[in-house]
């Protein structure tokens, strides 16, 4: 029991920590032409919520590649667009073609940084622990501490939170899959 109550501490300070980021400013707010990263996923939504798949990856007149052209891979850009439905649900001004470029306001502001919160939290903390108890060594206890310092690693919060990326999901994508390759190899 005690491994439990360490590892939930643990997940409850990376999860506040996240947020806690999050609650500051992020590169390129209020900056055209480009306005930073949180631009960039904003426009990927705008993207593939209004084009067609075949579309997403080319310059056309509705998909200017200069302006924050998709360049993730596939699986992102299905992220994107999960992202974009609950945010036309909410707001269709939020995903409209072409007229919301540089679209910026605190409630969009949150909802971006829920979008990176729900998938850590359903993607990147589950991943980080599966990889921690089933791949590493050693006793309970260094394998919690080794939750602890992967989930309070300050350059994935950073990116994650502050500059507006998604690379712990990518990263939880192949640890999940390095687990599974190791299932199947023992």
């Amino acid at each position: 029991m005690e491994t439990w109550s360490l590892l939930s501490i643990c997940v409850l300070l990376g999860l506040t920590t996240r947020w806690a980021v999050s609650l500051n400013s992020y590169s390129g707010a209020g900056k055209p032409p480009m306005f930073g990263d949180y631009e960039a996923q904003r426009h990927w939504q705008e993207v593939t919520f209004n084009l067609p798949v075949h579309e997403w990856y080319f310059n056309t007149t509705d998909n200017n590649l200069n302006y924050w052209g998709l360049d993730y891979p596939p699986l992102t850009a299905y992220h994107s667009l999960l992202c974009a439905h609950v945010a036309n649900m909410i707001n269709p001004e939020w995903v409209e073609l072409h007229t919301s470029q540089g679209y910026e306001s605190p409630a969009h502001k949150v909802f971006m940084r829920v979008t990176v919160f729900v998938a850590d939290l359903l993607i990147y903390v589950p991943a980080v622990v599966l990889y921690c108890f089933y791949l590493s060594e050693g006793s309970s206890r260094k394998k919690v501490g080794l939750v602890f310092c992967i989930l309070l690693y300050p350059g994935l919060i950073l990116i994650d939170y502050g500059h507006f990326q998604y690379p712990s999901k990518l990263f939880s994508i192949t640890g999940i899959q390095i687990l599974l390759l190791k299932r199947k190899c023992l």
